[in-house]
Parts: C-alpha cells; sequence; structure tokens
C-alpha cells in the first residue's frame, strides 16, 4: 500500500491537530484534519466524511469540549453515540486508532480501550484528576514494554516525551489493572532519567497513575492511548535539553542528531504497519 490516509479530528476544544498532522506528515502518511461533525453527519454545511476511507483515526489532543463533566467524557459518549458501529468496523478491518492527552481520555470514555474480548464500549477504565490537584505541563520519561503488542512503539525502549494535562492519572479496579500487566496492554510506563520505574514518586510519575502507568493498548495493540504527547516532539528542538546535548556531541566528535524529534517515530511505525498489511 503505497499512500496511507490518516484522519484527525478537530473542533470543540481539540487542539493538537496541526501538530499531529504534521507529525504524521513527516511519518510519510497523507493526512486529513476533520472537523468532529463532518464526521458524525450533523453539519449541513459540509458533506460528510466517510471514515472507511482512512487507515488511521486519531483522537488528539486538547479540551474538548471544555471538559466539561470531564475530561473526554462527552468527546468519549458523543462518539460512541453516533460513530460507535463504524469505529468498530474500523477496528475489525484491522486499522489504527491512536488517543492522544485528551484523546486517550476520550478512548477510556468511549470504552475502546481497554477492549477486553473486542468489548469495544465497555467503560473500565479513569483517568482521574492528577494527586497533586495541579495541571502538569513538563517533560517525562517513559519506560516502553518490549513484550507489549502495541504497533506504535515498535523498536522503542525509552523515550522522552511532554505531558500537559490535569486528569492524567490512570485508575483501574484491581482485576483490571492485573488482567493489563498480564496480557502485556501496559504499553508506556513513567520513569526515572535512568529509566527505572517511578514507582508513583513524584515528579517522575507527575500525576499518581497506578503502576506508573502512561499508555495502554488493546489486545490487538492497534488502539493506542497515551498521555504523553509524542506529536509535540517533531523537532530536536523541542526537547528542552537540546543545546546541551548537542554540544556533548560535537564535543565528543559524533554526529549532531537530525533535526527529526523522537516522537515521530510512534507516528512512522503506524504508517510502515499499514504499508506492510
Amino acid at each position: 500500500m503505497n499512500t496511507v490516509r490518516a484522519l484527525i479530528m478537530t473542533g470543540y476544544g481539540l487542539n493538537c491537530d496541526y501538530e499531529t498532522a504534521y507529525s504524521f506528515k513527516r511519518a510519510g502518511a497523507d493526512t486529513h484534519c476533520v472537523h468532529i461533525n463532518q464526521l458524525i453527519g450533523v453539519d449541513d454545511s459540509s458533506e460528510r466524511v466517510a471514515l472507511d476511507a482512512f487507515h488511521i483515526l486519531v483522537f488528539g489532543g486538547g479540551f474538548s469540549w471544555a471538559d466539561d463533566h470531564g475530561a473526554g467524557v462527552l468527546m468519549g459518549t458523543k462518539l460512541r453515540q453516533h460513530l460507535g458501529e463504524d469505529i468498530e468496523r474500523f477496528i475489525e478491518q484491522g486499522k489504527l486508532i491512536i488517543g492522544i492527552c485528551n484523546g486517550f481520555q476520550a478512548l477510556v470514555n468511549f470504552g475502546l480501550l481497554p477492549g477486553f474480548e473486542g468489548r469495544y464500549r465497555e467503560r473500565r477504565l479513569a483517568l482521574a484528576a492528577n494527586d497533586s490537584g495541579n495541571f502538569v505541563d513538563t517533560w517525562v520519561r517513559l519506560k516502553i514494554n518490549p513484550n507489549s503488542a502495541c504497533v506504535f512503539t515498535k523498536g522503542i525502549s525509552g523515550i522522552d516525551l511532554p505531558i500537559r494535562h490535569g486528569e492524567g492519572k490512570f485508575y483501574g479496579v484491581p482485576d483490571d489493572m492485573e488482567r493489563l500487566i498480564q496480557h502485556s496492554q501496559v504499553v508506556a510506563q513513567y520513569a526515572d532519567p535512568d529509566g527505572r520505574p517511578a514507582e508513583g514518586k513524584r515528579p517522575f510519575n507527575p500525576n499518581g497513575s497506578l503502576n506508573d502507568i502512561a499508555g495502554i493498548c488493546d489486545p490487538t495493540g492497534r488502539v493506542f492511548g497515551l498521555m504523553p504527547h509524542p506529536e509535540a516532539f517533531n523537532h530536536f528542538t523541542n526537547h528542552p535539553d537540546w543545546p546541551r546535548k548537542r554540544e556533548e556531541l560535537r564535543r565528543a566528535g559524533k554526529t549532531v542528531p537530525p533535526e527529526e524529534g523522537e516522537g515521530i517515530r510512534i507516528f512512522r511505525n503506524a504508517v510502515e504497519y499499514i504499508r506492510g498489511i
């Protein structure tokens, strides 16, 4: 398959669409920013966009519906009501879905994650208010589970990414948490700078997430949600330590890092997966 089409949802407070579209474009995808109304067919002024025409569906970051009733609640509920069957068919066709920050919250509220036994409309998890009670805007280190089936993180063992959220504490009842761990659906966990588990300690675990969970996937590995923002690390100068790292490499006589940020790897994995099926 030569052309991989990615649909990035926009509208109602979502505000990371440009960065996400840029990142997928850098990764080789044909990107389309589409207003939610065009997907669910409630905007009479524009033609409805068919989900079947795309290979990757993106629930992006922002503050959908101003996080009224909780972050991602209204977005997840509205899409489940209007597009539940379409999105389940999208998954059955072997296509990919990623939810970033507010998009992750929407995936959980929709029920697309955890997706136990293919039940994609069953809400079982939560992303609750940060333990600090405050909005957190910083960079974190992630440890990636090598045993996960997640398509998006293949070949990545660890990565630095920025976070910016007020409701990022991952929570589930003990049985569901154990199930996620046992079936390797836990994809990304907060870690210290050396890649060791954060063990719930701030600032390495910035929100109090149980088991340091920053991202999970469904059993197929094709639906992925995470709180950190890979699209916000699309250029190496996005990283706060870029001048020091560049100088260290220069003094050691090593190659200066490429302009592309490490976050692009997540999007490129998705594009290459679709091309390979």
